[in-house]
């Protein structure tokens, strides 16, 4: 099943600026304004959508399983996190958010901003070329 894009990302997620300083629970870091690493800013989109996620770094997410559940043996739906890296390991994985018909958001260091990439492209780079796995959020605010 294929899904088709969903999500309208308001216009400030796809303006913000890679910073790589700028990492879920880093000192005075809030939201995407002042930039953002490719973790805060897929919270950042979760949460505007109202699903509820800690400051994880990319390995607390992979291990979570009170926010998030393991993506297996489904397709993958909007909102969905990707995590990518180079080698098998959570540790420093990359984050993105599908956004539906096999698509995919993600701030990248390499382009210094927010791309929309067709899932295959990401495993045609290095720093992306191991799927890790996607990861579901399954809490949603009250009242959303």
């Amino acid at each position: 099943m294929s899904w088709v894009l969903v999500l309208d990302i308001p216009s400030h997620f796809m303006t913000t600026v890679y910073k790589g300083s700028h990492y879920p629970g880093a000192q005075g870091v809030v939201g995407v304004t002042d930039g953002a690493n490719c973790q805060q800013f897929a919270f950042a989109l979760l949460r505007n959508f109202d699903c509820e996620i800690p400051d994880f770094r990319s390995s607390e997410l992979w291990m979570d399983t009170t926010w998030t559940s393991p993506v297996q043996g489904s397709p993958f739906v909007p909102l969905d996190l990707l995590l990518w890296h180079s080698q098998p390991n959570s540790w420093g994985a990359h984050v993105g958010v599908y956004v539906g018909d096999e698509r995919a958001v993600h701030l990248s260091q390499e382009v210094g901003r927010p791309v929309i990439w067709p899932l295959h492209a990401f495993l045609e780079h290095p720093r992306y070329s191991c799927f890790l796995g996607a990861k579901r959020p399954i809490v949603k605010r009250p009242n959303a």
